[in-house]
């Protein structure tokens, strides 16, 4: 029998110590851990490609809705505008006639108001008028002086100015007076 076959130990201790077997897995080892390092840069490269794509779309995103924002805030009062060229029209026709008579010219009038009423009625722009008598309210009203009356404390005496509101959001309060306590 060859040493070999008598150890079946000394077998294994000599092909683990032959540097020719070694040569050979070592080389399968590497070039693994070279395909798995070359297969995770080019997932690196995909995912930061797709990270600068994401990015740019964010960024266009953003660009797009602040232009439309601008748009929004340039152009949101053209259409209450459109409503209001017919009442100009009106004043300057009523600028232009000669009338003599007070009456004729006080129903122009009349009718150029229910014609700006109108526009604001279009562009939900609401009158805040409160009656004498009614509850002061500061969200809608704006008390200018309080008065010695009669009436419940904090009540509309009279009204200075009307308010007005657009699309509920108060634009200027009634100027109003209001009743103190005596």
């Amino acid at each position: 029998m060859t040493q070999e076959n008598q150890n079946p130990s000394s077998a294994q201790e000599n092909s683990a110590a032959d540097p020719q077997s070694e040569g050979t897995a070592e080389p399968a080892v590497v070039k693994t851990t070279e395909q798995e390092i070359a297969e995770l840069n080019e997932k690196i490269g995909e995912l930061q490609d797709n990270f600068l794509r994401a990015k740019a779309e964010g960024e266009n995103i953003r660009r797009r809705a602040v232009e439309d924002v601008a748009k929004a805030h340039k152009f949101a009062i053209e259409s209450f505008a459109e409503h209001l060229v017919p009442v100009t029209d009106s004043l300057y026709a009523a600028l232009n006639t000669d009338a003599s008579d007070a009456k004729a010219f006080k129903e122009g009038l009349e009718i150029t108001l229910k014609q700006l009423l109108a526009a604001f009625e279009k562009g939900r722009m609401t009158e805040i008028n409160p009656a004498v008598g009614d509850k002061f309210d500061p969200h809608h009203h704006q008390a200018i002086a309080s008065v010695p009356s009669e009436q419940e404390p904090n009540t509309v005496v009279s009204i200075l100015q009307r308010g007005y509101t657009v699309a509920d959001r108060v634009l200027r309060p009634a100027l109003v007076t209001v009743s103190a306590p005596k």
